[in-house]
């Protein structure tokens, strides 16, 4: 697997988008997911990513989508998230990413009023119709577990069920995995995903709280998760997912230190690809 992170660290640092990819490429990384926005994002910003990315020999491997309101109960904002989410589809299809890392919402109102079967059903059939769009570009839906109590896909459990009830080869998990820390979910709980993941995100937290800390910053136990991934044996990336560096000023730093946590944690499983 390639080792990669996704650009937002530098984002929320304030460092504009070109100094942030070539830093990536810089430190070592051999690929990089991409966070932006593909309804506002002007041609000239496109048009810079790819370049840069060109330049520095660092595909681009996830487009990342927050699209929460694909579970909503009003159709009209169903009906927008999915022309949204098109439109990451068409920018990832452009960036010539693997596939479209998808976060999906939460059951409302504390599963009360609004059924929670129907939010379920919402969702799959929203999922399904992107997914079919997805394939005729080539693209993976990497569906994000989310490690939150009201959150639709809160456990590996209800990942398998909801890829199970979209039935698309190329609608898959995600694995990220300070959220299966945070979920109560041991190594072993991912062979229920076999056949099933395309993507890896990693980060570390307190275990109680989430954080995407740079491994070795918090309390997870990552060999054991890292060799479960390995024994999956799906072609993909482990991509870094840091939040915000408690000092912006030492983002550069925060980024060098997650990068060699990460490559050291990937060496003593032999996870990371040597081309």
């Amino acid at each position: 697997m390639k080792l990669g992170i996704i650009n937002s660290a530098f984002q929320q640092a304030g460092i504009d988008t070109q100094t942030g990819l070539e830093h990536i490429a810089r430190i070592g990384f051999d690929c990089v997911d991409i966070f932006t926005e593909a309804m506002t994002i002007p041609q000239e910003e496109i048009d810079l990513i790819r370049r840069t990315c060109d330049e520095n020999e660092l595909p681009i491997v996830s487009t990342v989508v927050v699209s929460a309101g694909l579970i909503d109960f009003n159709d009209p904002v169903r009906e927008f998230h999915m022309q949204r989410t098109r439109k990451f589809l068409d920018l990832a299809k452009t960036f010539q990413s693997d596939n479209l890392l998808l976060v999906i919402g939460e059951y409302i109102w504390q599963r009360e009023v609004i059924p929670p079967e129907a939010q379920w059903e919402w969702g799959v059939e929203c999922v399904r119709a992107l997914g079919i769009d997805a394939g005729e570009k080539g693209i993976d839906i990497a569906l994000e577990l989310e490690p939150f109590r009201l959150s639709l896909l809160n456990s590996v459990p209800e990942m398998v069920r909801f890829i199970d009830d979209v039935g698309l080869p190329n609608v898959k998990a995600n694995i990220d995995v300070s959220h299966l820390v945070l979920s109560d979910t041991s190594p072993g709980d991912l062979e229920a995903l076999r056949g099933k993941a395309t993507h890896v995100h990693i980060s570390d937290c307190d275990g109680k709280v989430h954080g995407d800390l740079p491994p070795g910053r918090g309390v997870v136990k990552f060999a054991p998760f890292l060799q479960a991934i390995k024994d999956l044996d799906f072609d993909g990336a482990v991509s870094l997912e840091l939040e915000y560096s408690p000092d912006p000023t030492k983002i550069v730093e925060w980024v060098e230190e997650a990068y060699q946590a990460t490559a050291k944690l990937m060496d003593q499983v032999e996870l990371r690809s040597s081309e």
